[in-house]
């Protein structure tokens, strides 16, 4: 049964009993009592007390201080009432005027309302209040229940309907906190000012441009991240979505005290040992966060500590944008409303003579006016760091970054970083891709670009299937919402002990199944073995004559970092091998460093380039990795007179390949090919030969639709390579035979043929 119906309904039978207690009996003949024997005194019944659930919890917390501005700002207002505007947060009969528990119209505050009053019992538990199922934030992002599952619906100039059915997150009691715990505006509110003011330069001063208060305790705009646009995102910049924390403890009601408002500090303490008191949850950080975001070289403090540093750099690009583009002075005072005043005295604070109305800053621009906005969110959600850390770390970066480009003496940036590690990076497009996608992430993509795949595949025996159309697909998942990168529990199985899930072997999309002997690897083999292989292309090529354009070829993608392919060579099948040719196997680094742990930090994700100098004394940085040639390693790869470093000699025949791609597509298929590979679907029609992609009316690239089954093969190898940055380190023989195979076979047609004549295709050792 719904809690809340249960409450309500207790104290009404509670009450119902006490008005039957308490009412007049009908009048009836009295009974004649014996004369002869004495009367007893009747026993006086009780009557029943009423009790309410959680009402000393209730009585002690912040939506019951009478005393509260929240409560008492219009005490001495003229007329004395709450305005409509700000009724429905902050008075029990405004929320109820806006849920329509009154029997007006739902969704508004129809008038004003008494002062006096504070957020009571009823105010949250009442049949309108039990029954919400959606919220709608400032952006105009609304978040919808849809049966078990939740969806996004009306989200302003995005194709997204309320026909979604993913789960986004389990709403439940946290709809009615979000109704009011979401802030008062948002980029819209921004965009719409600066709209309305008509400026035609972000830097010019004008009288229609204020200040917008994001307002008090905007917790779910922080928490949902760029899913409800509550921040000021800059254009052109993605963002990180719904903060997910482990299940249970995702929600609004999942880690406060619904009643206290308190935060269950004990419950905290299952995974976070070394929290005892509120200010230690301060003091976090996720295994997942090793990136130095306000670029003051500590990696280890918690991320409360790096919302601080980058907050006073933004609050000195604003001051310096106010003395050196806006010339005013401007200071900000955290405690008063309009918050940001004109510096008279330039001393960097606001003195007590300067909160005033009338000496409010009054040199707004477009620019500042959106950074200002950034930084009074970063402030208004004290919890903000638990909440969703990532993106006011995102909101505050994008508003310096933006500043600098005006300012004369520009804010120090260089060791700051945006975005978290790889796995843990909500705001890139592994994970954002799917925001405006009315199914989520479909399930063929679900297992690696989602928290819950993974878990979700492993636990159901998910298997990678090919079907007669050569595409990959993944068996075992259903569609899932769009994540903000991986959680604990997508890895770890227990996160109390903190032990990962056990894999015995893995299968790729070859049909090969692979077992690296260590548990840790298979499972990252889960994900970082790509999506296609020689299989899936044998099965689109079969039958099609070799150098005949077929419209039923489309390019298929390795997909990216597939390093479990690259390692695994000829036993995973992951490139093109070419019928007739033997290709290496697995390439076993010395002992201790064969495994994907042994070379890459599990977390942050970076190579262990410390551990490489015990034996590779010149490797200082990543690019001296490309100079390592093991003594195994005999042969002028690329033919150029010089045995050079492999990572250097993959890239050369890369090179080679490239052109003679290029080569072939002019020459055979009738059709000039470029690549680009920042862009799906990566080869593009170049008719003019500027070596940039030709556009459409639309003025979008127009995809290459001329392969041939030769081209198709040599295409996939190029992008196999280009697709595993590591490739050289991680079977390099494997890439060179797969690079040197492509250019051989592409020889037998193009114009001009690379000379291999020098080159060396790496041998592939005789079975021990």
């Amino acid at each position: 049964m719904n809690k809340k119906y249960f409450y309500v309904g207790a104290m009404l039978l509670v009450l119902g009993l006490i008005v039957v207690a308490c009412a007049s009996p009908t009048p009836v003949a009295p009974t004649p009592l014996p004369t002869a024997a004495a009367v007893a005194k009747p026993t006086e019944v009780p009557k029943a007390a009423l009790v309410i659930p959680n009402q000393a919890g209730w009585e002690k917390s912040g939506h019951n201080d009478a005393k509260a501005v929240a409560f008492t700002y219009w005490d001495t207002a003229n007329p004395k009432e709450v305005p409509a505007t700000c009724a429905k947060c902050h008075s029990n009969t405004g929320f109820q005027d806006f849920l329509g528990q009154d029997g007006s119209e739902a969704g508004k505050v129809d008038k004003a309302h008494a002062t006096g009053q504070t957020i009571t019992c009823d105010t949250c538990h009442n049949a309108k209040a039990s029954a919400l199922t959606s919220v709608t934030f400032p952006s105009g992002v609304t978040i919808k229940n849809v049966g078990d599952g939740i969806a996004l619906a009306n989200i302003p100039g995005q194709p997204v309907t309320s026909t979604q059915a993913f789960r986004l997150n389990a709403l439940g009691n946290e709809v009615v906190c979000l109704q009011c715990h979401q802030g008062r505006a948002s980029k819209v509110t921004i965009d719409t000012q600066i709209k309305n003011a008509a400026v035609t330069d972000v830097d010019t001063i004008s009288d229609k441009i204020t200040f917008v208060n994001i307002h008090y305790f905007a917790a779910g705009a922080t928490l949902y991240g760029t899913v409800v646009k509550g921040g000021y995102e800059y254009d052109g910049k993605k963002y990180d979505g719904k903060f997910a924390h482990v299940d249970g403890y995702d929600t609004c009601v999942g880690c406060h005290n619904p009643h206290t408002l308190e935060l269950k500090i004990n419950e905290c303490k299952t995974c976070h040992t070394n929290v005892n008191t509120k200010d230690d949850l301060k003091k976090i950080r996720m295994a997942g966060s090793l990136h130095d975001f306000n670029g003051n070289g500590d990696v280890k403090e918690g991320m409360a500590a790096e919302l601080d540093g980058v907050r006073a750099k933004l609050y000195q690009a604003i001051q310096s944008y106010g003395k050196d583009v806006s010339k005013q002075a401007i200071a900000y005072d955290s405690a008063t409303y309009p918050y940001f005043f004109a510096d008279k005295n330039g001393n960097g604070k606001v003195d007590d003579d300067e909160k005033k109305s009338d000496n409010a800053f009054k040199g707004w621009t477009a620019r500042l006016a959106k950074a200002a906005y950034n930084y009074q969110v970063s402030l208004k959600d004290p919890g903000a760091f638990a909440h969703g850390g990532k993106y006011i770390i995102q909101l505050m970066y994008d508003s310096i970054e933006d500043l600098n480009v005006k300012l004369p003496t520009k804010v120090d940036m260089a060791k700051m970083y945006r975005s978290d590690a790889g796995h843990f990076a909500g705001d890139t497009q592994p994970f954002r891709y799917w925001d405006t996608s009315e199914v989520g992430v479909p399930f063929r993509c679900a297992k690696c670009h989602s928290a819950e795949g993974l878990p979700e595949f492993i636990k159901t025996g998910g298997t990678v299937v090919v079907d007669r159309l050569g595409s990959t697909l993944i068996a075992g998942l259903n569609n899932k919402a769009p994540s903000n990168g991986f959680k604990c529990d997508t890895c770890h199985d227990d996160l109390t002990k903190y032990t990962r899930y056990k894999i015995a072997n893995v299968t790729f999309p070859s049909g090969k199944v692979v077992d690296s002997k260590n548990p840790d690897t298979n499972l990252c083999l889960q994900c970082h073995q790509g999506r296609e292989s020689t299989t899936s292309l044998n099965v689109q090529l079969a039958g099609k004559d070799a150098d005949k354009v077929d419209a039923a070829i489309s390019f298929k993608n390795i997909h990216y970092f597939a390093a479990g392919a690259s390692l695994f060579g000829t036993e995973a099948q992951g490139g093109y091998e070419y019928a007739g040719k033997k290709y290496v196997g697995r390439n076993n680094h010395v002992a201790g460093f064969e495994n994907c742990v042994n070379c890459h930090q599990t977390h942050e994700l970076g190579v262990k380039l410390d551990k490489c100098q015990a034996c590779h004394a010149t490797v200082k940085t990543l690019a001296d990795v490309d100079a390592i040639r093991m003594q195994n390693s005999k042969g002028d790869y690329d033919g150029n007179g010089k045995e050079e470093g492999i990572g250097v000699e993959v890239a050369n025949l890369h090179k080679m390949l490239y052109a003679s791609i290029q080569d072939y597509a002019k020459t055979v298929s009738g059709t000039p090919i470029v690549y680009n590979g920042d862009a799906n679907p990566y080869w593009f029609v170049d008719a003019n030969n500027d070596g940039k992609p030709d556009t459409d009316a639309n003025g979008a690239a127009v995809r290459y639709n001329k392969w041939t089954p030769r081209l198709e093969q040599a295409a996939f190898d190029y992008q196999f390579v280009k697709k595993d940055p590591g490739a050289s380190v991680h079977n390099g023989k494997y890439a060179l035979q797969l690079l040197y195979d492509s250019i051989e076979s592409l020889n037998t047609k193009v114009s001009k043929p690379v000379d291999m004549s020098k080159m060396v295709r790496p041998e592939v050792p005789a079975p021990k």
